[in-house]
């Protein structure tokens, strides 16, 4: 079906005229005239009577119309999504009060004339969201894929930043009046990290992490969301989590909850950055510059084995 017909079709609907119909779209008043009989003739019906004052629809036009109008919409659409520049670069998150978001709010308040779409896929497997690269359903998502193997073709993933871990206590545990912490210095303690999903990148992460320095981390019972964690912290005098030093917390003063660096080594999550390997958006390269200038961490890191190498 020809699309010109139906967006003459439809500002004919609108307009009620088709001269003016003709004056918008830059062709003759025969050209739209010709447009619409070849409409009518495809469909089989009359979507319009001819009066003196122009054009009115019939009721076949008007069952018609709303069918017309989205797919010219559409048509419309579908052209801006491949236009340089003209649609607005639309990366996921893992969360609002993210590293990943954080840093990109930072990115944008640098240039808040970018258009910008962002967006959280509510997914734990991090080859979902590598498969919506891969579709164009997003442009770019901060996600691992920890195995290769499963990283589409046309996927590249590259390291974006690293989000040092902090360890966040309630007043009354042991660890509260720490101004530093070494990883050896959590050994014994719980770390709660509730609803680590399955074949989540983070659930590997915090799994090596356990491993490698021997660490007590807990992912028993639901995932209540983030004010829930922070009142069980409040509370307790053995309950701790863990939190990037960039993810936006905000709680209670009465909780009087304490966020306490971690050293030597830093423990680093590595932020990546999964983006189209072929065409990417025009957008990405001044999110990317953006990255590459943020402070890097100069103090001996630990990584897990699977983090791409930081450029």
């Amino acid at each position: 079906m020809d699309t010109e017909a139906l967006r003459s079709f439809v500002r004919a609907a609108e307009l009620g005229r088709l001269r003016h119909v003709a004056a918008e779209l830059g062709v003759t008043q025969q050209a739209v005239s010709k447009r619409v009989a070849a409409l009518e003739r495809e469909l089989g019906v009359r979507l319009f009577t001819r009066t003196a004052r122009g054009v009115e629809l019939t009721p076949d036009g008007r069952a018609f119309l709303p069918h017309a109008r989205g797919i010219v919409t559409g048509a419309d659409r579908a052209v801006t999504a491949v236009r340089p520049g003209a649609r607005a670069l639309r990366v996921d998150v893992l969360g609002l009060r993210s590293a990943q978001a954080v840093v990109l709010h930072d990115f944008w308040r640098s240039r808040p004339g970018t258009k910008l779409d962002v967006v959280t896929l509510r997914v734990d497997d991090p080859r979902l969201a590598a498969a919506a690269v891969e579709s164009g359903d997003v442009d770019a998502s901060f996600r691992s894929v920890t195995d290769p193997a499963g990283l589409p073709r046309a996927v590249r993933m590259v390291h974006a930043f690293d989000s040092p871990l902090e360890l966040l206590v309630g007043p009354r545990h042991p660890l509260a009046s720490a101004r530093r912490l070494t990883p050896a210095r959590l050994r014994g303690h719980r770390i709660w990290v509730p609803g680590i999903a399955p074949r989540s990148e983070w659930a590997e992460c915090y799994d090596q992490l356990a491993a490698d320095f021997d660490l007590r981390v807990d992912a028993a019972g639901p995932n209540f969301g983030d004010e829930v964690l922070q009142d069980v912290l409040a509370d307790s005098a053995d309950v701790a989590t863990l939190v990037g030093a960039r993810d936006r917390y905000t709680w209670p003063a009465r909780h009087d909850l304490r966020r306490i660096p971690i050293a030597d080594p830093v423990l680093a999550y590595p932020v990546s950055l999964l983006l189209p390997a072929a065409n990417p958006h025009p957008g990405l390269r001044a999110v990317r510059a953006h990255l590459r200038g943020l402070p890097t961490i100069t103090e001996p890191v630990w990584r897990p084995a699977w983090a791409p190498a930081p450029r």
